[in-house]
């Protein structure tokens, strides 16, 4: 289980069994752009208010930290490997094979549920722009999944609020089906896309800032730094939105698709989080200062989560219909109330048209995570096969896009967002990890980018995953433990006996369909091809 995969048989085997290299710096960056701005902005804003109010402002500061140095540890990984896997490529190479599955496992959470999430936005913008534009009232049933709350280990749904939200299967099958076409197509959309959205971004903050009001911003922290009960406050709102984040984390997947990887991938990474950090900051101030977003009260007058039956039942009273944390297309809402009706329905439509590629990018690296996975034995190898004319992993692309389809079906925004920042800030932590146990164990590898101030960047990167962990609301803290128990379990079933490495294979070279198998070398010491079990 402690085997490590050396990082020269990890690039040998990209070389033998690799996706085609396609993408350059300035379509890196802006992958990376289309993956984080949006959900965060567009959708979790008023989620974020909900726990903590204004000062969600500085809960995008928090998050945007985190990521900084957690984004220099991931680049200096991935130029030094530039490969599909991520985060569980980078933990195979270091700390070994039980913890880059435990990694790669957790990674689902991050990238699925992130996409059902985002999937879960797009429909609320949608929704909203159909019944402000076309007048036209959308079933409650099918416009929304049902609200859940933990009985001890049991999720128990109230489905007050809808029983299925059918755009958002929608949207995350139709991204599926796109991906499968080919990755080189899927980024020249997400370039219209992401300008799209930056201009919609753009007009938002030009029409909100002039009409800014002081009073708005008081009081700023209503819930406190980190609120009553886990998960609320400032610090409950960072651990939330730090989801909106993650798409640097899918930048350094396509690494294996990036053509000059060492130089493009750290441009890609820190480029798209600078850049989408100030979109944050000025967007957060807008919304806030235009009509304020103070969070709404429970029955008893207590805080309360968002998406939570309590908080759903405070939004359906009528002195908190126009409230921003009641809202599900938050920024078309306060451009609404600041009486420009026809730029809010314009912003709708932009969100409708720009949130897409954030799913596209999320169920991206997803797959390419299934992809590697597969390529190293610990998933059937089924997952691994490229399709011979699109060149894309077909069959786990649908896969995943069928689970996003679920998640996004049956689970609020707001749940589905933590749910996802728990297995996001388990793997940035272990790339903490990696890089510094990486800098001894090889120290005189070649580093086309080194991370500056590596045992302060490092240290900090990993202790703020793990402060903001633990304040995530208790729910999606437990999601982690039981999902990984369950991938211990396959781990242990399938993995362990099936590994590439485990049974001496030090690459898998891709083969013409039409060709013959032929010999795999055997590692150092390993038993003859005829000794193995290869079924």
């Amino acid at each position: 289980m402690w085997r490590v995969k050396s990082l020269d048989a990890i690039l040998a085997t990209a070389q033998k069994k690799s996706l085609h290299r396609s993408l350059g710096a300035f379509q890196l960056t802006l992958l990376g752009v289309g993956a984080i701005i949006g959900t965060g902005i567009f959708v979790l804003t008023a989620a974020a208010s909900q726990k903590a109010g204004p000062g969600m402002m500085l809960s995008f500061v928090i998050a945007g930290a985190v990521c900084a140095v957690a984004a220099l540890c991931y680049s200096e990984l991935a130029a030094m490997a530039p490969v599909s896997g991520s985060a569980y490529t980078y933990t195979y190479a270091v700390m070994g094979e039980l913890l880059a599955w435990m990694v790669g496992w957790a990674l689902i959470l991050e990238y699925a549920v992130a996409a059902g999430a985002v999937s879960v936005g797009w429909s609320g913008y949608v929704l909203g722009l159909i019944e402000n534009a076309a007048g036209f009232d959308w079933p409650d049933a099918l416009q929304a999944g049902p609200a859940w709350s933990m009985n001890g280990f049991i999720p128990s749904p109230d489905f007050s609020a809808g029983i299925i939200n059918v755009p958002a299967i929608v949207v995350a099958m139709a991204v599926t089906f796109l991906l499968m076409r080919g990755t080189t197509e899927s980024a020249r959309l997400n370039a219209v896309l992401v300008v799209i959205k930056v201009a919609a971004l753009t007009a938002f903050i030009v029409l909100t800032l002039p009409v800014i009001k002081s009073q708005n911003f008081t009081p700023f922290a209503p819930n406190g730094l980190f609120g009553e009960y886990s998960g609320m406050g400032i610090v409950g709102a960072a651990a939330s939105i730090f989801f909106a984040y993650v798409g640097f984390d899918a930048v350094s997947t396509a690494a294996e698709e990036t053509k000059n990887p060492q130089r493009n991938v750290p441009i890609g990474l820190i480029g798209s989080l600078g850049i989408c950090t100030i979109f944050y900051l000025l967007v957060a101030i807008g919304a806030v200062g235009a009509i304020g977003a103070q969070p709404v009260l429970g029955a008893d007058g207590s805080a309360v989560q968002p998406g939570s039956p309590a908080f759903l039942a405070a939004c359906q009273l009528a002195e908190n219909a126009n409230q921003l944390v009641c809202s599900n297309e938050a920024l078309a809402h306060v451009l609404r109330e600041i009486n420009w009706p026809i730029v809010g329905n314009a912003l709708g439509t932009a969100a409708m048209l720009a949130l897409p590629s954030v799913i596209l990018m999320m169920i991206y690296g997803q797959t390419r995570i299934f992809f590697v996975m597969a390529r190293d034995g610990l998933l059937p190898e089924a997952f691994a096969k490229v399709h011979p004319k699109w060149k894309t992993p077909h069959i786990v692309t649908l896969f995943t896009g069928m689970a996003v389809a679920t998640a996004g079906a049956l689970f609020p925004v707001g749940q589905l967002a933590d749910i996802s920042n728990s297995g996001t800030l388990f793997a940035f932590f272990m790339v903490s990890i990696a890089v510094l146990m990486l800098r001894v164990k090889e120290p005189n590898r070649h580093r086309p980018f080194r991370t500056p101030l590596i045992w302060i960047i490092a240290p900090l990167s990993a202790a703020g995953c793990a402060f903001l962990f633990w304040n995530l609301p208790h729910d999606a803290k437990m999601v982690l433990p039981i999902w990984g128990g369950i991938g211990l379990v396959v781990y242990l079933l399938y993995g362990v006996r099936k590994s590439h490495v485990g049974r001496g294979l030090v690459d898998v070279p891709e083969l013409h369909p039409d060709a013959p198998p032929g010999p795999v070398p055997p590692m150092p010491g390993a038993p003859s091809p005829t000794d193995r079990h290869d079924s």
